[in-house]
């Protein structure tokens, strides 16, 4: 999830497939939810599983003012199919001088108008998941996360070359610019690798670093 649940209290607006899952997540992980959209009978199927729900319509700045909403330091704009809506409501958000608004985009241009009104943090729900099944399903990656445009983290099995040897040793830094952050024998939890972890042929490892370079990894045989 993103540090959205580090802070106390989240406005999400919008409560399509994406933003229901973001409200009922935050929900249970403790964080106060005010959850609005303007479908009255999609906003009271959520009525005491959300913190809080509320029927409005988010492109008015009044009915935003009137449900609280300036008070919220964190936003997100979850709305993807109505992009004027989105765009607008994420207008507003920014007015209101939201200190750290999210919002949802279905498009690249969608993204870029997002960015252009103020919103710091734009997501691409769909296309992160198709890239990251696509990642999971066409190589040996047992698990993809990216965590920058640049960086990324993935689960795999340990390269025949890099067995059996520590892994201060296997130069696997200077080759490939990668690090392998933690290990998992069978049967037990994942520990901290260190530079005199040995990887063995049926260890689970997480390996960090620029995702062309995991992909290059991963493939060795």
């Amino acid at each position: 999830m993103t540090d959205i649940e580090q802070q106390d209290t989240v406005v999400v607006i919008g409560l399509g497939r994406f933003g229901s899952a973001l409200a009922l997540e935050l929900t249970r992980r403790g964080t106060e939810v005010l959850a609005i959209d303007h479908r009255p009978k999609l906003v009271q199927s959520y009525t005491g599983q959300i913190t809080q729900v509320a029927v409005a319509d988010s492109t008015d700045l009044d009915a935003l003012q009137r449900l609280g909403v300036p008070d919220f330091r964190r936003a997100v704009c979850a709305i993807g199919s109505d992009i004027q809506a989105s765009i607008l409501t994420a207008s507003l958000l920014v007015e209101l001088e939201i200190d750290d608004i999210w919002a949802k985009a279905v498009s690249k241009q969608h993204g870029e108008i997002l960015r252009r009104v103020g919103v710091r943090h734009v997501v691409f729900p769909e296309h992160d998941m198709g890239e990251r099944v696509a990642r999971l399903v066409s190589g040996r990656l047992l698990d993809y996360m990216e965590v920058d445009e640049n960086f990324a983290m993935a689960k795999i099995r340990p390269p025949r070359d890099f067995v059996g040897i520590a892994l201060g040793d296997s130069s696997l830094r200077s080759r490939y610019g990668l690090t392998i952050v933690a290990v998992k024998r069978p049967d037990e939890e994942f520990t901290y690798a260190t530079a005199d972890t040995e990887l063995a042929y049926d260890d689970m490892i997480i390996v960090s670093g620029p995702p062309d370079r995991i992909e290059r990894f991963a493939e060795l045989p």
